[in-house]
């Protein structure tokens, strides 16, 4: 605070170009970079299971639960790194308490991913801190203003919500997006427009990152808690015991344990849910079916911020599981189209629907990309001709939708650049992401397939970093995903060009004039798919194997069409 500094993340800072140099920043500098060896070598220990003991109390504690695990099991590492009763900065004021912990994984007991961490780390920190508010970050996000905690507090102690307040949802913003935000991950839509709207009636959903929560949320509904199993994980139990001391470290060992979940509330009526990969929003659906109430607090500043994926099959491949974790939370017991509109009011409950049944709008996507474009190769038309009446309705709600997109891309301060690359990407998902990730939920559905949780790849190299901070698409590795796009561009471009011969080349087709237009609507946003398949050179054009596979089946796709539509 005596410098003014807003960047909290000690990295960010101090690989800026824009700090100064004093003593003081430098013996910082120095804490810094033994904590991270310090972390570092936790963490390197904790993956060929071991445990980082460094006394004899701890070394008593270990051995109190160690007992528990059989051979193959990767036990519990907790390590606490910074006591704020011993520990303190330059000034000689106490520092945070800082713990390590690295839950038990076994072959045998479902770990539920990432929803199955956060109760890990929910339940250690009941044992070993028990603050009445927690945050919840992913590990690429740092705080950029160090005024978000008073903003927080403004709401959680305002009298007129407080006794129904469960969390406050800070905005995902991202540092590293290039100047157009080629791939569309700002998602303002996800990120800011709909939480805004949500806000006005229970408050926005969970985004799973930059979010306060009240600990009492996480233990039942406004009015009654859910009984835990142990006396000590009572949300308002009083802290009586140093966090290093025997009992408290056998205990949070315990409440680690893979095992721990096994006959009881926890991912179900209690802590983080379970039944979605898409869990944090499906958590925050369920508390507020629960009673709980949400704000969304936008400030100028970025409250915190994070990396985006800048490889495209990483982009496709996040959303791909979105996509699975959507269609569970639609189809699951609390349905937000049932149970959500009966425990929140109707709003709330569409609101919610249409969040959870979002992937499906791959189905007509998938159809308007392909359908009116294979059989107009054939001459057949099927939208409305200029001079009948529907086509004007049809002409409005097209540009109305659109100009609406537009609108609230503009408010939000976007350029006309970034909302023309999010409705491309918008297309892109729906042909790619979504149509795999419905199909694939519906195999699981019926026991054919199971759907995985793969941590998101944000590390690019030099050649693909300059690439993206130039606007160009990164195709480089033989993805499926790739598939469906290739496809979609190799046959809006041969219709297009044949629907030009045949609407003005004198054959009266004035009937086909819209599967025209839509085909190269197509092509002008497919551009950079076409560039990777034929005017590019680098590592990161499309591979030869996706186009081949491409061709082909559009090729089957036009001789099946015209033997169906022959005229």
């Amino acid at each position: 605070m005596e410098h003014n500094i807003m960047d909290r993340s000690p990295r960010v800072y101090f690989a800026s170009n824009y700090h100064s140099w004093s003593p003081e920043i430098e013996e910082i500098k120095e804490i810094y970079e033994n904590m991270k060896v310090r972390v570092g070598n936790v963490v390197n220990r904790g993956e060929v299971s071991e445990i980082y003991i460094t006394n004899d109390q701890e070394r008593e504690a270990f051995d109190k639960w160690r007992g528990a695990f059989t051979p193959q099991d990767h036990p519990t590492v907790i390590q606490v790194l910074l006591d704020n009763s011993t520990d303190k900065d330059i000034t000689g004021h106490c520092l945070p308490n800082l713990i390590y912990v690295s839950r038990q994984k076994s072959k045998t007991s479902p770990h539920h991913f990432k929803a199955g961490a956060l109760n890990v780390l929910l339940r250690v920190s009941t044992i070993m801190t028990n603050a009445p508010i927690f945050l919840t970050q992913d590990c690429d996000m740092y705080s950029n203003d160090p005024q978000t905690p008073l903003r927080m507090l403004c709401y959680i102690c305002d009298p007129a919500i407080e006794r129904t307040l469960g969390f406050v949802q800070f905005p995902q913003r991202f540092r590293g997006i290039n100047r157009d935000d080629t791939y569309g991950c700002e998602y303002k839509h996800l990120g800011e427009i709909h939480p805004m709207g949500f806000d006005g009636l229970r408050g926005p959903y969970y985004c799973g990152t930059g979010t306060f929560f009240l600990r009492q949320a996480l233990f039942g509904d406004p009015s009654t808690s859910v009984k835990s199993e142990i006396l000590e994980l009572r949300p308002d139990r009083i802290m009586n015991k140093p966090i290093k001391s025997p009992d408290i470290l056998a205990l949070a060992h315990h409440v680690a344990s893979c095992n721990y979940e096994n006959q009881n509330k926890w991912g179900y009526k209690m802590g983080f849910r379970y039944g979605s990969l898409a869990a944090d929003i499906y958590t925050g659906y369920r508390l507020q079916c629960d009673g709980w109430r949400s704000i969304f607090c936008n400030p100028k500043r970025a409250a915190f911020l994070g990396n985006a994926p800048l490889n495209f099959v990483d982009v496709l491949s996040q959303c791909k599981r979105w996509a699975i974790g959507l269609l569970e939370t639609a189809s699951s017991k609390y349905s937000p189209i049932t149970f959500g509109t009966k425990s929140m009011g109707l709003l709330m409950g569409l609101g919610y629907s249409y969040q959870a049944l979002w992937p499906i709008l791959s189905i007509p996507v998938t159809v308007y990309a392909f359908l009116p474009q294979l059989v107009l190769v054939s001459g057949v038309s099927v939208f409305p001709e200029i001079t009948e009446p529907w086509f004007l309705l049809y002409l409005f709600l097209v540009l109305g939708a659109y100009g609406q997109d537009f609108l609230e891309y503009v408010l939000e301060g976007a350029t006309f650049r970034k909302w023309w690359n999010a409705q491309r990407m918008w297309m892109i998902r729906n042909l790619s992401s979504f149509s795999f990730g419905t199909a694939e939920y519906f195999l699981k559905s019926i026991g054919l397939s199971t759907c995985g949780f793969n941590v998101t790849n944000k590390v690019v190299d030099d050649e693909q970093n300059k690439r993206y901070s130039q606007g160009i698409f990164e195709f480089g590795v033989p993805s499926p995903l790739f598939v469906p796009l290739t496809m979609a561009a190799i046959i809006n471009l041969f219709s297009f060009i044949w629907g030009t011969i045949l609407v003005f080349g004198g054959s009266n087709e004035e009937g086909l004039l819209l599967q025209m237009l839509l085909a190269g609507c197509i092509v002008v946003n497919f551009f950079p798919i076409y560039e990777a398949i034929a005017l590019r050179n680098d590592k990161g054009k499309m591979p030869t194997k996706i186009t081949i596979i491409a061709t082909l089946l559009a090729g089957a796709l036009y001789t099946a069409t015209s033997f169906i539509f022959k005229r």
